[in-house]
């Protein structure tokens, strides 16, 4: 019989109805209104974390973040990513460190934030701390930054830094300052800020070091014409000034050491860039409870280096997984025409 189906426009309507509904029936029966979300009213003494907080002062971090709201040809939202540094800001101050908020023109930058089920506990404290919102009402221009009181710099990411972090030579003053003697961090687009830094020895100061930053496969995967609408693509920019870039699999935790630089891959890889500059400066990280989000990131992990059969094991000794994020990865490989793994990270969002 459906070989001899006459495909007519009120067939192929009829099958894009029946597919939407098909469509209704499996996301329906996934039960994502039933996964828990973060409380929006949370407060930042009410992080797990936060019961461990160093009472010592360990001296102050500077924060970066881009003042460029939008491309230059004034169409696609630029900024700097808010889950790029509130989860960094609480992981520094629960560890001992006065963060300052500084921008390149100074005064309030622009905010990129993800859709309230995609924020964590973290991520609301952030927003509803009276001191952070001053902090970010009034960044500190970057002109007027003493580095020499510093400890850290970390430079948020969002795609704002592919535009005003390369060439600005207030981020090459405070860089070449406190790399000698503390940490540089940086995660997603931040890295942009370290290009055309010179080196105390001579040449660049990337040159030979292992990093990582937003990759092409991440970037292109978004935005297909990024070539054209971004001055360069982050990780070519990074490997053309002679780093030896670190790519692991699109949207994972990936956080690079390398001395006292420190830089990861995506927004996913903030907490471990924090925690790893928080070594680089000579202490243990606080103990932080692990979030759902941060299990499924290790479960995709494990699937891409031992498959399906691993990650479902590993999945029964967690507490918890972030089944909306586990999807979205199934749905990414779906888009790449990967439908083995996007039957398979389906599966593993169900389990």
């Amino acid at each position: 019989m459906w070989k001899k189906l006459c495909i007519t426009t009120g067939a192929v309507l009829g099958l894009l109805l029946l597919l939407s509904v098909a469509g209704w029936s499996y996301v329906h029966s996934l039960k994502l209104d039933n996964e828990p979300l973060a409380d929006p009213a949370i407060q930042a003494s009410e992080l797990d974390f936060m019961a461990h907080r160093v009472s010592a002062a360990r001296g102050r971090v500077l924060a970066v973040v881009s003042s460029t709201a939008r491309f230059p040809d004034g169409g696609r939202k630029a900024g700097y990513e808010l889950t790029e540094l509130s989860r960094a800001y609480w992981v520094f101050v629960a560890n001992g460190y006065q963060v300052d908020i500084a921008s390149p023109r100074g005064g309030e930058p622009p905010m990129v934030k993800d859709d309230d089920e995609e924020l964590v506990e973290a991520d609301h404290a952030f927003l509803n701390d009276p001191v952070v919102q001053g902090k970010l009402a009034a960044t500190l221009p970057l002109a007027q930054i003493d580095p020499s009181r510093y400890r850290a710099v970390y430079f948020v990411g969002g795609k704002g830094a592919m535009f005003d972090f390369p060439g600005n030579p207030d981020i090459a003053r405070i860089v070449r300052d406190i790399y000698p003697r503390g940490a540089v961090g940086a995660v997603c687009h931040g890295p942009a800020a370290l290009l055309d830094i010179p080196s105390a020895v001579g040449g660049r100061l990337l040159h030979g070091r292992r990093v990582t930053g937003f990759t092409n496969a991440e970037e292109l995967f978004l935005i297909e014409d990024a070539r054209e609408r971004f001055p360069f693509l982050l990780q070519d920019a990074l490997s053309a000034q002679g780093a030896r870039f670190i790519e692991a699999p699109m949207y994972l935790d990936n956080a690079v050491t390398d001395g006292r630089l420190v830089t990861g891959q995506n927004p996913w890889s903030t907490w471990s860039v924090a925690e790893a500059m928080v070594r680089v400066l000579g202490h243990a990280p606080i103990p932080r409870e692990t979030t759902a989000e941060e299990y499924s990131v290790r479960l995709l992990a494990t699937y891409h280096r031992r498959g399906l059969a691993a990650a479902l094991a590993e999945k029964r000794t967690l507490p918890r997984s972030d089944k909306r994020l586990l999807l979205l990865h199934a749905v990414v490989a779906a888009m790449q025409w990967r439908p083995v793994d996007a039957y398979r990270l389906q599966r593993l969002a169900r389990a």
